[in-house]
């Protein structure tokens, strides 16, 4: 017996290795890894996208932002370097889709308090009554931690520019005003490339597991 595998040794290891490469390849094809796309503004409800990206295909990213959060500290996107984040647009005023939201972003907050590597960030749409002072209470009210997830203010034009042709996120209020917004229930999954990768319904508890799985998704494919 010994004599036979001597002999043959070679043809044996290749064999083995062949047949592992054929497991392998037909495990891959029947089992397909997920990858979550990069959304470009043509790809999106042209309601949510500024005219001027409203076709645009390719090389869309978030853009430069300086912004003030409720602890009186400036955000840039230097604090989302290298960073997944989580972002919305909301107002602590709102008593519709709002609480919901804030509600379901603490419950991201809460799956991922221990991963630094994933953050979340939402901009407030009335930024004149948002205060860093009325920012606070709120962030208070609702638990959050701001070494996780950052609720910004500043000036109205910066964040309308930002969740028009950065986000994809809002639509035009209907009363003529130069820099209102209505915005949506929409959950930003952002890469750390600075690129969207996936919208979500924030009112929706089924989205938010949605959500949390494809940050796992999105967090492998920086593994591999």
């Amino acid at each position: 017996m010994n004599a036979f595998f001597k002999k043959y040794k070679l043809f044996i290891t290749t064999l083995f290795v062949l047949s592992c490469i054929i497991i392998t390849l037909f495990y891959n094809i029947l089992n397909p890894v997920k990858v979550l796309p990069i959304y470009q503004p043509a790809q999106v409800n042209y309601e949510l996208v500024d005219s001027t990206i409203q076709h645009q295909k390719k090389y869309h990213r978030i853009a430069d932002f300086s912004l003030i959060n409720q602890n009186g500290d400036t955000i840039t996107q230097e604090f989302y370097k290298d960073k997944i984040y989580v972002a919305d647009f909301f107002f602590t005023t709102c008593q519709t889709i709002c609480p919901i939201m804030t509600d379901h972003m603490y419950e991201i907050q809460k799956q991922t308090i221990t991963d630094p590597e994933i953050l979340l960030l939402s901009h407030s749409v009335t930024p004149k009554i948002d205060s860093v002072a009325q920012l606070k209470r709120y962030a208070k009210k609702k638990l959050v931690n701001s070494s996780k997830w950052n609720l910004v203010t500043g000036d109205k034009k910066q964040i309308y520019e930002l969740a028009r042709k950065s986000y994809l996120a809002v639509k035009d209020a209907g009363d003529g005003g130069p820099y209102d917004m209505i915005h949506t229930e929409n959950f930003m999954l952002i890469d750390k490339k600075r690129q969207i990768r996936g919208f979500y319904d924030g009112t929706e508890s089924e989205e938010i597991e949605r959500l949390l799985e494809d940050i796992k998704i999105l967090k492998a494919s920086y593994i591999n």
